[in-house]
């Protein structure tokens, strides 16, 4: 018996890295998933391999998330489990951050998810259940020097959950946040540059000197969108490898 036995859950970003090892995982613990991403080929390549939808999806774009709550309500008659995970990550500090970079990283990182909230909470409300599952950053419990736009978005989904948490309790929604530190996704090629080098070092600063595999946080969303957290709402969940602790 699965973990996820007779759920409906929407995975974003979920082509591959963090989001594929969510989807993939959440489909062998028995959900229906559907996949929504901008990457069409790698979307529909990975839909195929696990056995579950794929959309096309911009999750800047309202229309969009109305159209992916539509179609996943028509083919599976329920939203049980949503699970922000879209995201994108640029290197640039303060005063190398022009207004058209913040504007993006806050479309994608923050509006997305609040799109995405505030499309599958109805239909959550009217089945008295649901639990959402918001991809944020240790960027959201400290500094991030050199990116900027980056640690402001992810401070803000921390608040956004938070606040969407105590709103929706009333309809036994539930609203968390995983905050990853170093996980082995194409984005940590971006956060070192691609550098070997600074990725060692990196991998070294880290309390248990690894980085993540991105199948650990797909556990810790597991659990998250399963009934073995039943309590848990409006909390953050670390998975850094003891980096925030000291």
């Amino acid at each position: 018996m699965g973990r996820l036995d007779g759920k409906v859950a929407i995975v974003t970003g979920g082509a591959r890295g963090q989001g594929a090892a969510e989807a993939t995982l959440f489909r062998e613990e028995g959900a229906e998933v559907v996949v929504t991403d901008v990457l069409r080929d790698e979307g529909e390549r990975l839909a195929k391999e696990i056995g579950a939808t794929f959309i096309a999806h911009d999750v800047r774009a309202e229309e969009e998330w109305a159209e992916v709550v539509r179609q996943t309500v028509e083919r599976h008659g329920r939203v049980d489990v949503l699970v922000n995970n879209a995201g994108i990550f640029e290197r640039a500090s303060l005063l190398d951050t022009d207004l058209d970079t913040y504007r993006r990283i806050i479309d994608v990182n923050q509006v997305g998810p609040f799109l995405g909230m505030r499309a599958v909470a109805p239909v959550m409300i009217e089945q008295r259940r649901g639990s959402i599952v918001n991809i944020s950053s240790i960027a959201g419990l400290q500094a991030s020097p050199g990116a900027f736009a980056y640690g402001a978005s992810k401070f803000a989904l921390r608040g956004m959950t938070k606040s969407a948490a105590i709103e929706l309790a009333r309809h036994n929604i539930r609203v968390n946040s995983i905050h990853p530190g170093m996980i082995e996704t194409d984005m940590i090629t971006q956060v070192t540059g691609g550098d070997p080098e600074r990725h060692e070092r990196f991998a070294r600063s880290v309390p248990l000197h690894r980085p993540a595999d991105p199948a650990e946080v797909a556990r810790l969303a597991l659990f998250l969108a399963s009934d073995e957290s039943s309590y848990c709402t409006g909390a953050e969940f670390v998975i850094d490898g003891g980096i925030t602790a000291s």
